[in-house]
């Protein structure tokens, strides 16, 4: 199992948080997805998976729910 933490922009409500944990929730591997919502600034959505995940697909499905990836850590 691997835990990473991706900080996210533009989240401001409970639809932001469902929409990044549905695109998210879809790529292969992940098993959870917990997001700490701070509205109107830096989000922390931390998922965990089966392996490692490639940050630009992590990049990819945030930006398909309509939000920023910025950062992440493990």
């Amino acid at each position: 199992m691997s835990t990473t933490t991706y900080t996210v922009t533009g989240m401001t409500c409970g639809h932001c948080v469902g929409s990044v944990t549905e695109e998210v929730g879809k790529l292969a591997g992940v098993q959870k997805v917990d997001v700490d919502l701070v509205a109107g600034g830096e989000s922390r959505v931390t998922v965990t998976t089966e392996a490692d995940l490639a940050l630009e697909d992590v990049r990819a499905a945030v930006d398909e729910a309509g939000y920023e990836l910025t950062g992440a850590s493990a």
